[in-house]
């Protein structure tokens, strides 16, 4: 039984409650204001365009806007919280009770939303010295506040995922969609999208819910994927031990692929939550919000099962999961095959967006993949991936050498050349055959079919 929290940074060019900017990478404590910093006096005001990409946000995940939010206080003393509390939203949340399809090869599952919320990010704590930047072992502990502030968005979702690569997949297309609504970089590496798991086991068939544990900000997909796997075994070891399940927060470390507590798990109660005194209710528009309801482009799951006829729900899910497959069509268009063309995408496309790739390029460049050497086809796909119609004309015009009796005769200097390599092939060693190949490779400078070396080759040695 697997529930997400998902916290989405928003980009912002302010931040939530002060006029502070909202950026990345910058010195430490130099975006901070006496508001984010907590002097006392100050007051908090909400940041508009924060609100409206809340509500952006919940109609993409099918939730309902409420007529009526409210901030609350969230106290928990840490070093990253100026005010000893979190301004964010408890039991009356911008969005609530939604649901989000996460496609798979034998169905659909849907997972359900229970409420996605708006609240202010905390300040960065980073520990020097010790294991990897943790702060167990860590000399001494500094805190950053540029971060403070920055509006966050908890996702929560209902104890629907019932794997760690269903919880992965989900985990992707929500960055999609993300991405696509245009609020968030949601950048896992970077901070601005973190996920956190609980997790909890149960018998086959029983029906109640048993103690969960949460694992804390885990920063890549794969590590979502694996630190659950992790937890899960270990909660079924104690379980078949007949011990029990303690609530606690866990760090997953990836280098042991093992978990550990950080702390015992809080209860709501324990946040001591009440509404804010100095931030008025949210009362959106219900004109705001169907504005906001036409901007909501198609959901990832849709575009996977619409892609999946062509080209197959893998390479459908690999395509929508790295937005490449508003590309494909394009490309198609031009008389490729839907299959080559998403392969491309995900295996030779190496555009970043800086520049605008051509389909007409990269059309023609699939379709002479088989007559051009290896590196040049590879330099071709990087050309056309970035529209450098010149150099992919150049290019295309370096055919592989596929004369047979030009190879003939290299493959004769080649057998003649490694007679113990020729003698292993014949006496069962099959693997040999693709030295032989590179040497012959070699002599063409790369520049022979690498298919139709194989294919002569095989013929030599085997008559």
């Amino acid at each position: 039984m697997i529930g997400l929290e998902i916290h989405v940074q928003l980009k912002t060019r302010t931040k939530m409650f002060c006029r502070c900017a909202n950026g990345w990478g910058d010195e430490p404590n130099t975006r901070t204001c006496p508001v984010c910093l907590a002097h006392p006096g100050t007051l908090p005001v909400p940041n508009r365009q924060a609100i409206e990409w809340t509500i952006k946000l919940g109609l993409a995940l099918g939730c309902e806007i409420a007529p009526r939010a409210v901030f609350h206080r969230k106290h928990y003393v840490y070093p990253d919280l100026a005010k000893s509390y979190q301004l964010s939203q408890y039991d009356e949340p911008l969005c609530t009770g939604g649901s989000f399809v996460v496609p798979g090869a034998e169905g659909e599952r849907e997972i359900g939303i229970v409420r996605a919320h708006l609240e202010e990010d905390a300040a960065k704590t980073i520990h020097v010295g010790g294991a990897a930047g943790r702060i167990a072992g860590a000399d001494y502990s500094l805190v950053d506040f540029n971060r403070g502030g920055v509006p966050l968005v908890e996702i929560v979702t209902q104890p629907d995922v019932r794997s760690p690569d269903e919880a992965r997949r989900f985990l992707q297309l929500l960055r999609q969609t993300v991405v696509e609504l245009g609020i968030s970089d949601a950048e896992m590496e970077k901070g601005s999208l973190r996920c956190d798991a609980n997790v909890s086991v149960r018998e086959v068939g029983e029906t109640g819910f048993r103690t969960k544990t949460e694992l804390k900000n885990m920063n890549s997909f794969k590590f979502v994927s694996d630190g659950i796997a992790a937890e899960l075994e270990r909660q079924a070891s104690i379980y078949e031990r007949g011990d029990d399940v303690v609530q606690q927060t866990l760090h997953y470390d990836p280098s042991s692929g093992e978990v550990a507590p950080l702390r015992s798990k809080e209860y709501a109660d324990d946040y001591r939550y009440f509404p804010e005194p100095d931030l008025v209710p949210v009362e959106p528009a219900r004109e705001l919000v169907e504005r906001l309801r036409n901007e909501i482009p198609e959901p990832p799951g849709g575009r996977i099962r619409r892609l999946e006829p062509d080209v197959g729900f893998s390479l459908a899910s690999e395509l929508v999961s790295a937005g490449r497959d508003p590309l494909l069509a394009p490309i198609t268009a031009h008389g490729v095959d839907p299959k080559a063309a998403a392969n491309f995408l995900m295996n030779d496309y190496t555009g970043d967006g800086t520049a605008a790739p051509d389909p007409a390029l990269i059309a023609e460049t699939i379709k002479k993949r088989r007559e051009l050497p290896p590196d040049v086809y590879r330099q071709a796909a990087e050309a056309a991936s970035v529209g450098n119609a010149t150099a992919v004309a150049e290019l295309l015009e370096q055919t592989a050498i596929t004369d047979t009796g030009e190879l003939d005769r290299l493959i004769d200097q080649v057998v003649a050349e490694n007679e113990s390599q020729v003698a292993a092939y014949r006496g069962g060693k099959q693997g040999v055959l693709g030295f032989l190949v590179g040497q012959v490779m070699k002599k063409t400078q790369g520049k022979a079919d690498p298919r139709r070396v194989n294919e002569l080759l095989r013929e030599r040695l085997d008559t």
